[in-house]
């Protein structure tokens, strides 16, 4: 029996993505497969439906876990807050309860500098990121309030150092930052705990830029003090495990930041 065995936790931007040695090529599907390891029965969202149905086969395959699936796109032209309101609706119908929820999914224009950044550019990242997850905390809140749940959502070192060409994203991602304080502050007394992580992992776009661009790969991105990028599953997604933990309870509103070197608290 794993350590979330019976518990229901939504992930966003959780389809199926690998690296060319078949480890996991995404944050949101490291994230998953994290927990399906520990018995927790997973609602995923994305844009691709492909990813999504080849997440749902290999998890319930491998772990035995139930998963529901929602294509759900949060942007500029949708009616959002009706497209969260009916995921909850029914993950609260298949399972009865949420007890984590990670807000993950982001789309951006990157290496596009500000001034020349369209207002279509900057919806896309303020949309599918900050919007995306105002609205899954505001639908998840009651039933995170009585299952003492746990938040768990993505910022950026894109915003806590300003990375040229992420103007977009890092503005939605100081936005969610800022906001998970907020709820922290808000929500602590109803038991929940609420907390942000800024990641720096190896996922699949990261190696298809190198695969693509070796020489900008090399004068751009640099390898953290660790000596390695981030496993999507093993320090991300456990990570994230950890954080749905009671004894975690205490680190609520705090920033945990794997951009410098992997682990650090700052």
């Amino acid at each position: 029996m794993g350590f979330l065995t019976g518990k229901t936790a939504i992930i966003t931007g959780a389809g199926r993505v690998v690296l060319s040695d078949g480890r996991c090529g995404s944050i949101g599907y490291g994230i998953a497969t994290a927990y399906a390891k520990e018995g927790a029965n997973l609602v995923i969202t994305g844009r691709n439906l492909k990813k999504l149905e080849d997440a749902k086969e290999e998890l319930e395959r491998l772990y035995g876990i139930k998963v529901l699936i929602f294509q759900a796109d949060v942007n500029a032209g949708a009616d959002n807050e009706e497209i969260v309101k009916n995921v909850v609706k029914k993950t609260i119908e298949t399972f009865g309860r949420i007890d984590v929820l990670i807000n993950n999914a982001q789309a951006s224009a990157s290496g596009v500098s500000l001034k020349d950044h369209t207002t279509e550019q900057f919806n896309l990242a303020l949309y599918s990121g900050l919007y995306a997850t105002f609205y899954y905390m505001k639908a998840c809140y009651p039933y995170l309030k009585e299952t003492k749940g746990s938040v768990i959502n993505f910022a950026s070192g894109a915003g806590l150092f300003g990375n040229f060409g992420q103007s977009a994203y890092a503005a939605a991602k100081e936005g969610i930052r800022g906001l998970t304080r907020v709820a922290a502050t808000e929500w602590a007394s109803d038991g929940i705990n609420v907390n942000i992580i800024c990641p720096l992992a190896r996922t699949a776009q990261l190696e298809q830029f190198q695969n693509a661009n070796p020489e900008a790969y090399k004068a751009n991105v640099h390898t953290p003090p660790a000596g390695h990028f981030g496993d999507a599953e093993k320090e991300i997604g456990r990570v994230c495990v950890q954080l749905a933990s009671p004894d975690f309870k205490y680190m609520t509103g705090e920033t945990l930041t794997l951009e410098g070197g992997l682990g650090q608290r700052p």
